[in-house]
């Protein structure tokens, strides 16, 4: 793998990081298809129980890759269903990982970031991390992650940041339920590994049963509603006004709507 790295200690606990420090982290077509296989290789480890997700450099995730991004805004519909598709599926596995996941927050998530610490089912980050979908300053929409920020967050707490583009920090992203804790940079690897630590004293299986209840119990996010979402973005993109927005951001102009 290129652009992640997956490592497992003998304990159990595996962790995805992805390996794109230079780019910010940002989600490339490459990184997703590489987040894919090794949630397949992870679910399929009786030897691993829990899972962290984290990243190297700075940033935790700047969301969707500017070059990626650039090589969509010239497909037609079908090409960029399937392209946009990736990150929806990449998302999809991890929500789906039978084991914990716990997201280690080291930096800033914008976009798809976000979209990455929502399937998590416990994140903390540091408390100077910055926040934002920023999909709306684009002439875009939030669609491929959606159903799992909504998921997270609830509709309410959604509404507060899904459709203005707003900034927002640690202490925002844990009154939001984005975040479970919001901690100082010296303090994130004892924080995650007190989430960690306690599954190493559970049996694994009913770890495992547990997760799956929870889900059933508080509404899994539903194929329907990534089809739905996708769909969306597709039908967003095809507009005069993403297409003036995308253009603009190229261009490093302001977009006609900004004043």
């Amino acid at each position: 793998m290129e652009e992640i790295r997956v490592e497992t200690t003998e304990d159990g606990v595996a962790r995805i990081t992805l390996a794109r420090a230079e780019k910010h982290n940002a989600m490339s077509a490459r990184m997703m298809g590489e987040l894919v296989e090794a949630v397949d290789r992870i679910s399929n480890d009786a030897a691993v129980r829990v899972v962290v997700l984290q990243a190297d450099g700075g940033t935790f995730c700047a969301g969707g890759d500017l070059a990626w991004m650039r090589a969509q805004f010239g497909m037609d519909r079908a090409t960029r269903v399937r392209e946009s598709g990736r990150i929806a599926e990449a998302l999809g596995a991890l929500y789906r990982l039978p084991q914990p996941l716990i997201g280690r927050v080291q930096g800033n998530a914008f976009g798809g970031g976000l979209g990455l610490i929502s399937v998590c089912d416990v994140a903390i980050g540091v408390d100077t991390a910055k926040f934002a979908l920023t999909e709306v300053k684009l002439g875009l929409i939030p669609a491929n992650i959606g159903p799992y920020v909504v998921a997270k967050l609830g509709a309410r707490a959604s509404a507060q940041v899904f459709m203005n583009g707003k900034v927002f920090n640690g202490a925002q992203a844990v009154d939001l339920g984005l975040l479970n804790g919001s901690v100082m940079g010296d303090d994130l690897d004892a924080a995650v590994q007190a989430e960690v630590s306690p599954y190493l004293a559970c049996a694994p299986g009913a770890v495992k049963d547990a997760k799956r209840l929870l889900r059933s119990l508080s509404g899994e996010v539903s194929s329907t509603d990534v089809d739905m979402a996708i769909e969306a973005l597709a039908d967003r993109w095809e507009t005069d006004e993403a297409q003036a927005g995308i253009a603009a951001f190229f261009d490093k102009r302001k977009a006609p709507w900004v004043t």
